[in-house]
């Protein structure tokens, strides 16, 4: 009779615990230290650029934000409204990269067709959108990360709406400064 009743509330216990279990994400919190990566990408600008290291960016914000699929209606405004605040990133000392499990050939159409204009990596297994808790096989989940010059996570952003979402994170970002 114990072991069902202690059965019971075990029950009990998680249904009313569901929504919290449910919620869960595997990104990185704030002021955890960002994963690494090394890419390999496209940025109009540098032509002669092929893979980009993380370590190389030391000393800058990080706008790192992964979305699911080049050419799509939601990462396209999405993509739009980074460049379009592209400049004013700029004066606040931080680059904007976007990584999606498309490859470099899709980046760089996506790139000339739609005026993309910073960078986009190839995370073609997903291997650095899991780091961020952002890989639902076969694509990256929309979410956004705000990387400190210092190298630590300083906000994030989980499923994304598009809409918006650049002015968001550039006054999180002139906050933070």
């Amino acid at each position: 009779m114990k072991s069902l009743f202690g059965l019971f509330v075990i029950l009990i216990s998680l249904l009313f615990n569901l929504k919290s279990a449910i919620a869960f994400d595997y990104a990185p919190e704030i002021g955890d230290l960002a994963p690494s990566f090394h890419l390999e990408g496209i940025n109009k600008s540098i032509k002669s650029k092929k893979i980009w290291d993380s370590n190389e960016l030391k000393g800058k914000w990080i706008v790192l934000y992964f979305y699911p699929k080049d050419f799509t209606a939601g990462c396209t405004l999405e993509a739009k409204g980074f460049s379009q605040l592209k400049n004013d990133f700029s004066k606040y000392n931080a680059e904007i990269i976007g990584i999606s499990a498309d490859n470099q050939d899709s980046h760089d159409s996506f790139c000339s067709e739609k005026s993309i204009n910073y960078t986009l990596l190839s995370d073609p297994n997903g291997t650095i959108s899991a780091k961020y808790g952002s890989w639902i096989p076969p694509y990256s989940d929309r979410n956004t990360f705000l990387i400190s010059p210092e190298g630590e996570i300083t906000y994030r952003w989980i499923s994304v709406l598009p809409i918006n979402h650049a002015k968001e994170v550039l006054n999180i970002l002139k906050k933070n400064i």
